[in-house]
Order: structure tokens, then C-alpha cells, then sequence
């Protein structure tokens, strides 16, 4: 499932962000807003959280949201054969593409996330969350090498036609991998049948009074603020500074998750290892994925300078590695802070750090996107633009960091027991 969301979403994330900014020649700040846009959207997924919470299955949200996200998809990538003669309808209709995507994504994404926590172990968590999460990247490697090779040469009818298929494959395979596991009982409380009536401000209101949830979506919001602010610059940093075709900085991009996908490995094998014995093994990595992120990118700085003549690939690599390994192990602990909450309502949960991380992807591809513009127009070189960029997200990583280092420092993560939530029931 989450190998088909990724498969879907580095297309329009990624390789669409560059041609507009490249082939298309629009400022940055256009497919900026754009992705911001289905980013804010994503602020309803506390709702589509709740919506699962009390519904009678969450494989239908997940489902309805996977085929919306295909189709939006491929409505987001045919807006570019409308730039050309019409950059006013062009834009219209990759607004209404992008909002379409943020729905699918906030539907499917949320319930996903919280059928995990209910029908994992709490001994298995750490793991399924590196499972879940390699699965997605591997999504996005395998997609981003095929449509890299693809979509040569280039047009944008190919760019349509090859988003349109990676759509459909997506679907079917997600649709076969969630068929059936609703049949299997959960292995946390849920919400008892007379409890299903819960108001979703009282379910909010839950999940805000618990201090350590509060800090965490404080954790998550400035991460993914730093995170982010790479994602939508990496592809025109490589094409602007390094020279890079479309399909090879598609393909530069699939080098950055194939080293998300290792560190994400690193996580899952040492939480294997050693979980037992060093509890606090997820908060290292948090705190070491950080730090190795604001390194990587403060080199990149000194790498906008003296390009082409940098080993841009393997940098890339090591970033990608110290975001899979940051990234994971906060899913890891998301995925233990779901399971404690008092009223069974691991969806709402999930809904607001979702929320959280949603809005700072938003405003981090914004960020960028700006930031980029601005230096460009005060400096009047592309170079100086990017190393701006970079240190800013560089500086965001270190603060993140600082958050890390308190949780879990009054209250430790661990799984609430069944008889603390009097007015729960587990599924039989």
C-alpha cells in the first residue's frame, strides 16, 4: 500500500516540480504554491482520522483515497499541455489536480497509518513502521528509475501517459494488498459500539491535553518543515548547477530514497537487535538522523559553489540516509504514542501529526520555493540562491534536534494497557 503511494506521489512531487521550473520555465514559486496546496488540504486528515475511528472499516477510506490520488495524479500532469496555449487554464487545472490529490492522500494516508497501530504488536511496531515506510521508498526508487527511463525523450503527452500507468498499477497492487485484513482482530482497544458516537472536538481535545502528544507534533512540524524544504529544489538544483536531463534528475532523485531506504534498514535491523535491551534506541536515531541531515546539507552549500565538479550522487545518497533513518524511528514512536490514547482513537491521532506534518511539507515547499526566488533576484546567481536555501534547512534540522532530546523525558513511550481505558472494548 504504501509502495503505491509513493509510486504516485514522486511524480507529482518531483518530476512534475521540475518541468515546470525547467522545461516550462516557471518560477519556482508556482509549483511551490501548488504542492502547497495539496499539502493544506491535507489539514482536514484529523477528520478523515475520526471518520475511520468510527466507521465500520478503514479499508474503504483507504481504498476511495487511492484511486482519487491516481486520478488527480493524472489530471496534475496533463495541466502541462495546457502551459503552452493557455498558462491561465494550465494553472486552473492543476489547482483543482492538486487539491484532489491533497483528499486522496489525507483519506487514504491517515487510515492506513492507523490500522497499523491497531493491528500491530506493540513488540512489532518499530518494525512494521520500517517495513511500511521501505516499502513506500522502494515505491518511489522502482517508479523513479522506470518513468526516469520512460520519459526519454521527453514530452509532456509521455509525462501523461506514464502517470496515468504508474496510477493504475498502483491501485491494483494496494487494492490487493489491503483485501482483506479487516477480517483479522485488532491487537489494541478500539472504540466500543455505544463510544462510536464521539464527537470529533471531544476526540481532539483528548489527543491536545496529553503533553507528550503536543510536544511530538511539535517534533513533527519543525522536521518535516526542514525536510521539505529540500524536496521541491533538489531536482532544478540538479538541472540548473549540475546540468541534468529530466530523466536523470528523476533518477538522482531515486538515488536519494535508495539511501532513504538504507537508513530506513538501519532502523528497522537495529530496533531488531537491540529494542530490548536500549529503549530509548528510537530517540538516537531521531536525534542522529537529524544532525546527519544538517550536515549533509550544509555541505551541499559548499557544493552549489563549485559545481558540476562535485560527486552530487553519492552526497545525495548520504542525505537520503540520515532522513530515513530520522524519519522511520519518528514513525516508530508515532505509531507507540497512537496506541495511548484513553478513548481508542488511533485514527485522531494519526489525523493530527499527519495534519502536523502536512501543513510544514506545505509551507517547506513554499519556503523553498520563495527563499529560492529571492535569492536568485538579490544575488543574481543560482548558486548563492541554493546555498541559502540549504543552510536555512540545515539550521531547521539543529533546532528539530533540540525537540528530540525531550521526548519522552517526563512520560516514557510505551503501550497504554487495555484496562486503562474503561470505556473501550477490544474487537473480538
Amino acid at each position: 500500500m504504501q509502495a503505491a503511494l509513493g509510486a504516485i506521489v514522486v511524480l507529482t512531487n518531483s518530476t512534475l516540480n521540475r518541468v515546470m521550473v525547467v522545461e516550462l520555465g516557471l518560477v519556482a514559486t508556482i509549483p511551490g504554491l501548488l504542492v502547497g496546496v495539496h499539502y493544506g488540504v491535507q489539514i482536514t486528515r484529523p477528520l478523515w482520522g475520526h471518520r475511520s475511528d468510527t466507521g465500520s472499516s478503514r479499508t474503504i477510506w483507504i481504498l476511495l483515497g487511492l484511486a482519487l490520488l491516481a486520478l488527480s495524479g493524472t489530471l496534475a500532469s496533463a495541466s502541462t499541455l495546457l502551459f503552452d496555449d493557455s498558462p491561465a487554464t494550465g494553472l486552473m487545472v492543476a489547482f483543482v489536480a492538486y487539491v484532489l490529490i491533497g483528499v486522496g492522500i489525507g483519506a487514504s494516508g491517515t487510515s492506513l497509518l492507523a490500522l497499523l497501530a491497531t493491528r500491530t504488536p506493540p513488540e512489532r511496531r518499530a518494525t512494521a513502521a520500517t517495513i511500511t515506510w521501505m516499502m513506500m521508498i522502494f515505491g518511489i526508487i522502482v517508479t523513479s528509475i522506470l518513468t526516469g527511463l520512460m520519459l526519454e525523450p521527453y514530452s509532456h503527452l509521455r509525462l501523461v501517459e506514464v502517470t496515468a500507468g504508474t496510477g493504475a498499477v498502483a491501485f491494483g497492487v494496494a487494492w490487493m494488498a489491503v483485501l482483506g485484513i479487516e477480517r483479522k482482530p485488532t491487537v489494541t482497544p478500539v472504540l466500543a459500539e455505544s463510544a462510536k458516537r464521539v464527537r470529533f472536538t471531544d476526540s481532539l481535545r483528548e489527543v491536545w491535553q496529553d503533553g507528550e502528544a503536543r510536544l511530538f507534533t511539535l517534533f513533527i512540524a519543525m522536521s518535516m518543515l526542514a525536510y521539505s524544504t529540500q524536496d521541491l529544489i533538489l531536482e532544478p538544483f540538479a538541472g540548473l548547477l549540475f546540468g541534468m536531463t529530466p530523466g536523470q534528475s528523476t533518477q538522482l532523485s531515486g538515488v536519494q530514497h535508495a539511501g532513504v531506504f538504507a537508513g530506513m534498514a538501519v532502523v528497522g535491523i537495529g530496533g531488531l537487535v537491540f529494542a530490548g535491551r536500549f529503549p530509548g534506541l528510537s530517540k538516537l536515531f531521531i536525534i542522529t538522523g537529524c544532525l546527519g541531515s544538517a550536515a549533509a546539507l550544509a555541505l551541499l552549500c559548499f557544493a552549489a559553489t563549485v559545481a558540476p565538479n562535485w560527486p552530487l550522487s553519492p552526497h545525495i545518497f548520504v542525505l537520503g540516509f540520515a532522513n530515513g533513518m530520522f524519519a522511520v524511528a519518528a514513525i516508530g514512536t508515532m505509531m507507540q504514542l497512537a496506541a495511548q490514547g484513553r478513548t481508542g482513537n488511533a485514527g485522531m491521532r494519526m489525523g493530527v501529526w499527519g495534519a502536523a506534518q502536512a501543513v510544514s511539507f506545505g509551507l517547506g515547499g513554499i519556503l523553498g520555493s520563495v527563499a529560492l526566488d529571492v535569492g536568485r533576484l538579490i544575488t543574481g546567481r543560482d548558486a548563492s540562491a541554493f546555498g541559502l536555501v540549504f543552510a536555512l534547512e540545515a539550521t531547521l534540522f539543529i533546532a528539530s534536534t533540540l525537540v528530540a532530546l525531550r521526548i519522552g523525558r517526563h512520560r516514557p513511550i510505551e503501550t497504554m494497557p487495555k484496562s486503562s481505558a474503561p470505556s473501550i472494548q477490544a474487537a473480538e
